[in-house]
């Protein structure tokens, strides 16, 4: 938490210079700071979210691939975006580069937060789950959008890593966005072995919060690919990336929430489920309400076994990962 007479001086100058339009000079000035200090206020400003800009990118649609995903998959809907601005006119050299990954996963987080603001009713439960995309769309979604929802952590926190993208950050984000009430899981995302799971699950408020992420009305989750580089479960130090390539030999494709899967759809067994502190693959089938945000070629084949799950009701994605999942089917894969 922000001292309160450090929030106050951080509102006060962001104010100034991004409402009242004053130049650095003139705040540094009128609040007799030095223009350096009042540079590294506005920096930090926007690090602690006291000020949050949002760049509304134009985001174009691909309803062909839509409405292919949907009738292979049995979607109730998705989102296809072209993160690849139109060809330019002639001479024009604005648009001649496609955007990079980062600038595109931004986009595809904006285009699930535009969703999400359309569908989210006061008083609905939304469980969330971490990763970068689902980071991007909370992030993404517009400051003065509001609605009084509950939000639950769908798995427990990674307390080594990737703090900032983990389901509970993620959870008291979105909450604090939103203006609603979020449940705290004190709990990592993977125990010691399953007996301290069986115990960490049956405390009063660790089965409370799992219990509200059961019955949410929403969900919005990652779909991970097991890769060593990317994966939460290595990164959170939970796994060895030996052990994640031994997974993927063994037939996993990827996992939602922490529950890994095979490219069938089907739950793959492995030692590490029973560890589990987070919502169960049935669980997750039964919410009414499913939005998985997932980009990127390597992560076609992980896709591919995340829809054939029965969890997914809507995916978002873009236009050349949709190509490339679609293009599996053609082949039998």
């Amino acid at each position: 938490m922000l001292d309160l007479d450090l929030h106050e001086l951080l509102a006060e100058v962001a104010s100034l210079y991004y409402e009242e339009e004053l130049t650095q000079s003139a705040i540094a000035a009128r609040l007799g700071l030095s223009r350096v200090k009042v540079y590294r206020l506005l920096k930090q400003a926007r690090d602690e979210q006291v000020v949050t800009i949002v760049i509304d990118w134009p985001i174009r649609r691909d309803a062909r691939l839509e409405r292919e995903l949907c009738q292979v998959f049995g979607l109730a809907d998705a989102l296809v975006m072209t993160p690849y601005p139109a060809a330019p006119a002639a001479g024009d050299q604005r648009f001649a580069f496609p955007l990079d990954p980062a600038a595109s996963l931004h986009q595809l987080g904006q285009l699930a937060a535009r969703y999400l603001e359309q569908v989210l009713q006061d008083g609905a439960t939304l469980t969330v789950c971490l990763g970068r995309s689902t980071y991007e769309t909370i992030n993404t979604i517009r400051p003065g959008f509001r609605a009084h929802v509950r939000v639950a952590p769908a798995l427990g926190s990674m307390p080594f890593a990737m703090r900032e993208m983990d389901s509970g950050a993620l959870a008291r984000r979105l909450a604090l966005k939103l203006g609603g009430d979020v449940l705290d899981l004190s709990a990592p995302a993977m125990a010691d072995s399953a007996a301290a799971a069986d115990v960490l699950r049956s405390q009063r408020d660790i089965k409370r919060a799992l219990e509200t992420a059961e019955n949410a009305d929403m969900a919005l989750l990652g779909i991970g690919n097991l890769d060593p580089a990317q994966s939460g479960f290595v990164k959170g130090g939970f796994m060895t990336p030996e052990e994640t390539k031994a997974l993927v030999n063994s037939g996993a494709a990827g996992d939602i929430a922490g529950r890994i899967f095979t490219v069938d759809g089907q739950f793959h067994p492995n030692s590490y489920d029973d560890r589990i502190i987070g919502i169960s693959f049935e669980a997750l089938r039964r919410i009414p309400h499913t939005i998985a945000v997932a980009m990127g070629l390597e992560k076609t084949r992980a896709i591919r076994g995340a829809l054939r799950t029965g969890v997914v009701q809507v995916l978002c994605t873009d236009d050349r990962t949709a190509n490339a999942v679609l293009s599996g089917m053609e082949k039998g894969g």
